[in-house]
């Protein structure tokens, strides 16, 4: 057992690029036995993201698949499907991003595998949601960003549709799927019996903007414009300070009413537009005037000071360079450096969530492909024959 709250479950895992596999480096940081199940080219994400000193390990795939181990199997040889399906009947969870017509033609979904697996998890991350017409379509992030209003609020806020520069909604559905799978978990233990979860990308994408956004349109007949003006504002941003650049977040009255004296504008604590959170609101793009012609008067560090006197929450602009070098960053140990068997020394965050019952206690380098495969296969019973004979047919690869 690994430590952590996970400790104990097994976790198979058919995921690739991004949304999975963020969804099962989850599970894994906190304990799960994560057996990565790929094919022989091996996840897209081994060679399409830049950036590795070898063929197939990528930096981005070494970050989304540490503490996982690899097997490689070819499912469509009916050895490497048989040897798939008796993982599966060993296991609690079942994770996918495989379209749900290609699960049920391998015989992979769950009507199939509860059969003899009644405790298991089934977890299918899929584009859009069952029972709407763009079901089974293929997508990726920036095809969710576009159609579910993503993309839609950065060109009202810089005036052209744009993808947030983050596989966002990869990220974002996959986090709510290892969220969806701890809760199926915890009702198995009280009832004994799996279930199948479906996690539309689409539907929670679309969920965050309209819970954001809908606004006045949540009223039948609508009271007003969709969209909240405040993050929606050009100016809704780190703004320019004397050398560089600093978000502040004076929203409170207390707070909105100490940065007004400290810009030496104490009028404004009675002028009608900024006088209450509502007020401040309803005139938000007079407020970010405000605040911009304010901050540009000193630097960075001298906000920064001040803000802190004042209680005013703020932050430095940090690049994704000062990320790697940000003083708290450093105070919790966020980074570690790891001696991966095959990259040498690389970078690794740790786990950014703490639990005071404990935490894994081994982590795993991210494996090479089929690295894991003959330890898998002999965990499930194959002995060495079966193990080689499947090597040597490529059902399996090491």
């Amino acid at each position: 057992m690994a430590g952590g709250p996970l400790a104990g479950v097994r976790v198979i895992d058919q995921t690739t690029i991004v949304v999975g596999p963020i969804c099962s480096r989850t599970l894994a940081d906190h304990g799960a036995d994560v057996i990565k199940v790929e094919a022989p080219g091996g996840d897209l994400l081994r060679t399409m993201a830049h950036g590795s000193r070898n063929p197939g390990m990528s930096g981005k795939f070494l970050n989304f698949n540490r503490n996982k181990r690899s097997i490689c199997l070819d499912l469509k040889q009916p050895d490497g499907l048989a040897a798939m399906k008796r993982l599966i009947a060993e296991a609690d969870v079942f994770v996918s991003n495989v379209r749900p017509q290609g699960l049920e033609r391998a015989g992979l979904d769950y009507e199939s595998l509860s059969k003899t697996n009644p405790r298991l998890i089934h977890c299918s991350i899929v584009g859009f949601g069952k029972g709407g017409r763009y079901y089974n379509r293929p997508a990726y992030d920036p095809i969710i960003q576009s159609v579910s209003g993503v993309a839609a609020t950065l060109h009202r806020a810089t005036g052209e549709p744009r993808f947030v520069p983050m596989v966002m909604t990869d990220h974002t559905s996959g986090l709510i799927a290892a969220q969806a799978i701890g809760f199926a978990l915890f009702r198995r233990e009280k009832t004994g019996i799996g279930e199948a979860i479906e996690v539309p990308m689409f539907e929670n994408m679309a969920s965050f903007v309209t819970s954001e956004h809908m606004g006045a349109a949540t009223f039948e007949p609508p009271v007003g414009p969709t969209g909240d003006g405040r993050l929606l504002s050009p100016h809704y941003r780190p703004l320019p300070t004397k050398d560089g650049y600093i978000t502040v977040g004076p929203n409170t009255d207390a707070q909105a009413f100490a940065f007004f004296d400290a810009i030496g504008q104490p009028e404004l604590k009675t002028d009608p537009r900024f006088d209450s959170a509502a007020s401040r609101t309803a005139n938000a793009e007079a407020y970010f005037q405000v605040r911009m012609a304010g901050l540009a008067r000193k630097t960075t560090d001298e906000w920064l000071v001040i803000c802190a006197e004042i209680d005013v929450p703020a932050a430095r602009y940090n690049t994704i360079e000062d990320l790697l070098v940000d003083p708290h960053l450093q105070d919790v140990g966020f980074y570690t450096y790891e001696d991966h068997p095959s990259e040498g020394q690389i970078r690794r965050t740790r786990t950014a969530n703490s639990f005071s019952g404990g935490h894994r206690e081994d982590p795993r380098h991210a494996p090479l492909l089929g690295e894991n495969t003959a330890d898998v296969l002999a965990d499930a019973g194959y002995s060495e024959a079966s193990i080689a004979a499947m090597l040597e047919s490529g059902a399996a690869k090491a």
